[in-house]
């Protein structure tokens, strides 16, 4: 955590000292701010829940200039099960298998270049890292209202060395085949 706040004040300096306009830093709040996933399989899907840890948005001129996100791994969890299916489940999800959360507790996302797509939405490439491993990706980023915006990222999990149950690196998996792609539905309070 002491390394997200120096990094904020770093990035807050960096626009004061450089930067032409007002610059404002939005801290997000995490109890209201919510990070929803959905991961596909052949026979169906699962829900659940990220909490975040920290994370804040950086506008200049009342424009959006970037934004730095940490999403608590702890604490994924299954939404669609009860009991010990959900146990299950979660258990899984946060082993070796899949996100390996007792070694990588976090996962961060940190805006590196934002376009403006007009009617409040911006088109952003972002470092999303899990596990360990960065890689880019993009998504439309939309202000929704005062002090609220939502994104909807699609991640392929095998970038990310999340290759269980993956018919693009396992043969004959037949009905337990899980579909690469998993979608983050993100709603941020700030």
């Amino acid at each position: 955590m002491r390394n997200s706040k120096s990094l904020s004040i770093i990035v807050l300096l960096i626009f004061f000292a450089f930067g032409k306009g007002n610059a404002q830093t939005s801290k997000i709040d995490v109890s209201k701010s919510s990070i929803h996933w959905i991961g596909k399989k052949i026979t169906g899907e699962h829900v659940g829940s990220i909490k975040f840890k920290d994370g804040y948005l950086l506008f200049k001129d009342k424009k959006l200039a970037g934004g730095s996100f940490t999403a608590d791994m702890s604490t994924l969890s299954n939404d669609d099960q009860t009991g010990s299916s959900k146990q299950k489940l979660e258990g899984h999800l946060k082993s070796e298998d899949f996100f390996s959360t007792a070694a990588y507790t976090t996962s961060t996302l940190v805006f590196k270049s934002i376009a403006g797509k007009g009617n409040n939405t911006y088109l952003v490439t972002a470092d999303l890292t899990i596990k360990g491993i960065t890689n880019s990706i993009q998504f439309d980023f939309v202000i929704a209202e005062k002090n609220k915006a939502t994104a909807t990222l699609n991640i392929n999990r095998t970038k990310y060395d999340i290759k269980y149950g993956s018919g693009s690196y396992f043969d004959d998996l037949g009905d337990k085949t899980i579909y690469d792609d998993f979608e983050l539905n993100v709603v941020l309070v700030y």
